[in-house]
């Protein structure tokens, strides 16, 4: 996720933008104004955050802290991410026992035969067992 990714020609006369994808920091740092913008009442009587409030607050507020700014498009990308991340650790605690968090190291718990299980039925949940929660 650290590494650069230049846009590429998808074969349709229109070349992407170069792209640099997300840092863990910019990451960590999204997360941070997204629960900033919802401690502050920006989401709509659905519960998520509109387009304008993303456009108008958060990624301004991002953009003037990362290195390479992101538009909605990137917004909507990480997203996805955090969404998949979040599916990952839910099936990770609330289907399987043995796991714990250890809430000093933020990381899963589990002795080796647990993990070695959970690996067989769900191998590209494997970084989780060396991922370490910010």
């Amino acid at each position: 996720m650290g590494d650069s990714q230049q846009g590429n020609n998808k074969g349709n006369d229109k070349v992407s933008e170069n792209y640099e994808s997300w840092t863990m920091d910019d990451t960590n740092k999204l997360l941070h104004l997204l629960v900033d913008a919802i401690d502050s009442g920006l989401r709509d009587a659905s519960g998520s955050l509109s387009k304008q409030n993303v456009e108008r607050v958060i990624l301004p507020r991002l953009n003037a802290k990362i290195r390479f700014p992101k538009t909605y498009n990137h917004y909507l990308s990480q997203m996805k991410w955090f969404k998949k991340q979040y599916n990952k650790m839910s099936t990770l605690m609330c289907n399987n026992s043995g796991f714990g968090w250890d809430p000093i190291a933020k990381t899963f718990t589990a002795s080796d035969e647990v993990w070695k299980d959970y690996l067989k039925s769900h191998p590209s949940h494997r970084k989780l067992r060396e991922k370490k929660c910010s």
